[in-house]
């Protein structure tokens, strides 16, 4: 680990303190950490053309009243069903539902399902999260048969 010394002027030292208390931060370094990680993470996803693979969460509300806007958004998924690791569906009230979706796969496909998805007419506060990782790929057994088959898969580790 590296250690470096970092200056604020007064009004930074007192808002970056706030933010601390706000958040629950216990030390300094630990914000900072986490502050630089979010940041390269942006930098990274938001390059024109972003490589690589994510992990993310998709999230936005949308009345299921709406003409035919739920089955939309369900075919929307089974269309990307590659992409889609779990969701979540939550009834708001009577009309409103709130869906978050995890989301693992290439970063541009990733980016471009969100943004059909966000995009369609009826969903509202869309917002997708996306966490860069390193896939590597993977093989062993689940079990421990001498018959049991190997699985083919990737693992996902972040990045920062």
């Amino acid at each position: 680990m590296e250690r470096f010394t970092v200056s604020l002027d007064d009004g930074l030292a007192q808002q970056f303190g706030e933010f601390m208390a706000q958040h629950g931060y216990n030390n300094r370094s630990e914000a900072v950490r986490d502050l630089i990680r979010s940041r390269l993470e942006q930098e990274r996803l938001q390059q024109p053309v972003a490589e690589g693979y994510c992990v993310g969460t998709l999230t936005y509300v949308y009345n299921h009243h709406e003409r035919e806007l739920a089955s939309r958004v369900t075919q929307s998924h089974h269309n990307h069903h590659d992409l889609t690791v779990a969701m979540q569906h939550v009834h708001l009230d009577h009309d409103n539902c709130l869906e978050t979706v995890i989301l693992r796969g290439p970063v541009q496909s990733v980016q471009a399902f969100a943004d059909q998805v966000i995009s369609s007419p009826g969903i509202r506060h869309g917002r997708l999260h996306l966490i860069p990782v390193d896939a590597e790929p993977a093989s062993h057994t689940h079990g421990k048969a001498p018959y049991a088959p190997q699985f083919q898969h990737l693992h996902f580790r972040p990045i920062t």
